[in-house]
């Protein structure tokens, strides 16, 4: 499991005062009001920014970070990704999960047996859809719903699916 969440993307400055615009990554556009810091990571050091203040200017987020006051305070910041911790993550609900802990999650079929391993995850808007790489056979793509899913444990390393016929090619 993943000890960080990817919150946003800083895409470039804003003015002169320090200001970034976010391409926010996050299910919840305005996250960012809620948060009182966010990290940015480097190497394996993690560096808190202080979240100022929040403003939108045409569905964009401008995010100013306390301390940096000036555009030369953020100009290296472009193509930076945000973060923020689990424990800052909101609450899931039963049923509900973190995309980040299905990469790499073991998928087994009902018999037990091991059918690959989650690769990507992609978010079609109806539901969410497993890549499913499997060892010398064609990635599968498993859709998020009743009929497919048996088990989704993620905190577990464990999804047990049911195969519909013709979902997949052998």
């Amino acid at each position: 499991m993943q000890d960080y969440f990817e919150v946003g993307e800083i895409t470039t400055t804003h003015g002169l005062k320090g200001e970034v615009k976010v391409f926010v990554t996050s299910d919840d556009p305005k996250r960012f009001e809620r948060l009182k810091e966010v990290y940015r990571l480097d190497k394996g050091t993690e560096q808190a920014l202080e979240i100022e203040s929040v403003r939108y200017v045409k569905n964009v987020s401008l995010v100013k970070f306390r301390g940096l006051d000036r555009i030369e305070d953020v100009q290296n910041m472009r193509g930076c990704k945000l973060y923020i911790r689990r424990g800052m993550a909101d609450p899931l609900s039963e049923g509900e999960y973190y995309i980040s802990d299905l990469y790499d999650c073991p998928v087994y079929l009902e018999d037990g047996s091991l059918f690959g391993v989650v690769a990507d995850v992609i978010r079609t808007g109806a539901n969410d859809v497993l890549d499913v790489r499997r060892e010398g056979k064609p990635a599968a793509l498993i859709p998020v719903i009743r009929d497919c899913i048996i088990a989704m444990q993620p905190a577990e390393q464990k999804i047990v699916i049911h195969l519909i016929k013709g979902l997949v090619e052998e």
